[in-house]
């Protein structure tokens, strides 16, 4: 059990930190042994700041003055040392890469028991009990670096419940994830619901907990705003909800925005026309015959499962991965890979990994042959990142990075924009706000979002290509089928639901039930 007694945490102002986290202000909740309880609201609301006191980051990593208690499982957790607290709470963050301490599957499991000192015998037989307990079988002894992000994200959560401990909490935990994978995290979830643990979920994404969660704590800067049960919480308006500053519950409460202004009868001709793309990458075929037709003013969707394709396809249509096969046409003319990259631009998921420059101005123009050719500072107003100019890309926050390098496209003249899910652990608001850059963006450009956010793609997509083991599985219009759309989305769920096998604890606790990922 998780308490909160009017607990907060304010992060000190010279910590690097503090633009992670917003300080939380006099709490009193308490999280109950079997409860599944959803810390929701506006980005910035306090819900990390949360889940750090209780799993003892705050103020143990995260500097800063806290107050008030935090109980586990009745012990005060300033009286605790860190190891104590990692026995009573196990935690799941957004970025998986981000906790690993070993290189392959079942090391990483048993690490927690390891480094608690338990005799090998057994930490040896809890380790294959969770394996089956979880359905990681097939995971069993495989190294980390050749799972995808939706295995890690599995073995993380065994990881953090291979102790059994009493409380489990998870920061964003489906941010990265696709409604297969989503679907997987909540049986793991759900094991632990049956188990008797409690279970704290920050989340934005809220349709997966449908029927799982059993409380709602709305944050709002960094208090409680309302505690809601699941069938309060299902009763709100949709007004009610957008007024919360929350995603969608259900994938059914979603609807495609209309066309924009302007927007003509008939298609246009297409400026890029890809046929017959093979990729091979380590040794591994991740394309095949892949056909792809992009028009001047359109945004299209790329969706699929984890490991089905999609950035390769954003990077080969890129220019930054090689096709074995196939060809490219642009304006009707074939093109090499290197006009491709003169043409065309990816703002990748980890944007700061293509920042290069020591301001936010020169960041804009860096690279190009003729900079002074270049409104700086009208560009950066119309990315909503006017009187930043003399900043380090560093100091900016996500959503100003990736506005950002979509800037340094712009500037560069980038005839297509392909963007790497760009709304992984955004709330509603931020959400729409990108979807209204990616609509802005398409003026006189193609636009390719490779998403797993089926309200990203609601809000702002024309066409949805689907791939499935690296081919084209579908090609939809999401206005006219959009019904369509949401059945992917919900057969993607499925599958890994259907391909995984069934455990005694799901069988015997919580059914889990699909949501849209």
């Amino acid at each position: 059990m998780i308490e909160f007694r009017a607990a907060g945490f304010s992060y000190a102002r010279h910590d690097e930190q503090q633009a992670a986290g917003t300080g939380v202000h006099d709490i009193t909740l308490t999280v109950r042994p079997g409860e599944v309880l959803v810390l929701c609201g506006r980005s910035g609301c306090g819900k990390t700041t949360l889940t750090r006191l209780a799993n003892g980051l705050a103020p143990s990593f995260f500097r800063g003055t806290p107050s008030g208690r935090v109980l586990l499982d009745g012990q005060d957790a300033a009286q605790l040392a860190s190891w104590q607290i990692a026995e009573r709470v196990g935690s799941v963050f957004q970025n998986p890469d981000a906790q690993f301490f070993t290189t392959d599957s079942t090391s990483e499991i048993a690490f927690c028991m390891e480094s608690a000192g338990w005799p090998a015998e057994r930490l040896r037989a809890r380790t294959d009990e969770v394996i089956d307990e979880l359905g990681l079988r097939e995971l069993a002894g495989r190294s980390l670096f050749g799972l995808s992000g939706s295995q890690v994200q599995r073995i993380v959560f065994a990881s953090a419940w291979a102790m059994r401990p009493g409380n489990l909490v998870l920061d964003e935990p489906t941010g990265n994830l696709d409604p297969g994978a989503v679907r997987e995290l909540r049986d793991c979830v759900a094991v632990a619901k049956a188990a008797g643990c409690a279970v704290m979920v920050a989340e934005h994404r809220l349709s997966w907990l449908a029927g799982l969660a059993d409380r709602y704590c709305v944050l709002s800067d960094g208090r409680i705003g309302r505690v809601l049960d699941a069938d309060e919480f299902t009763a709100l308006s949709d007004a009610d909800v957008a007024a919360l500053g929350l995603r969608a519950r259900s994938a059914d409460g979603i609807r495609p925005a209309p066309p924009p202004p302007g927007r003509g009868d008939g298609p246009d001709p297409p400026w890029l026309e890809a046929t017959g793309l093979s990729v091979r990458r380590g040794g591994q075929q991740v394309l095949t015959g892949v056909d792809v037709r992009l028009r001047p003013g359109e945004v299209v969707a790329v969706t699929g499962a984890n490991g089905a394709g999609k950035t390769t396809l954003g990077r080969t249509l890129c220019g930054l991965v090689g096709a074995g096969a196939g060809r490219v046409l642009v304006d009707g003319g074939r093109v090499s890979r290197r006009g491709l990259s003169r043409r065309a631009a990816m703002v990748f998921q980890h944007v700061e990994h293509q920042l290069f420059a020591e301001t936010v101005d020169a960041e804009v123009t860096f690279g190009l042959a003729r900079p002074q050719d270049v409104d700086v500072a009208g560009l950066l107003g119309e990315l909503d990142l006017a009187g930043l100019g003399p900043r380090h890309p560093a100091t900016l926050s996500g959503g100003q990075k990736q506005r950002l390098a979509v800037a340094t496209a712009v500037a560069g003249d980038k005839r297509l924009v392909v963007l790497d899910e760009p709304t992984s652990g955004l709330d509603r608001e931020a959400m729409l706000r990108v979807a209204a850059l990616l609509r802005r963006l398409a003026a006189g450009r193609v636009v390719l979002v490779i998403t797993h956010d089926l309200e990203l793609i609601a809000a702002a997509c024309d066409r949805l290509v689907h791939l499935a083991e690296g081919r084209i599985g579908a090609e939809l219009d999401v206005r006219t089928d959009f019904a369509r759309v949401r059945e992917l989305f919900e057969d993607m769920a499925a599958s890994a639901h259907r391909h995984r096998p069934h455990n005694r604890q799901r069988n015997e606790g919580v059914s889990p039930e699909s949501g849209d990922g």
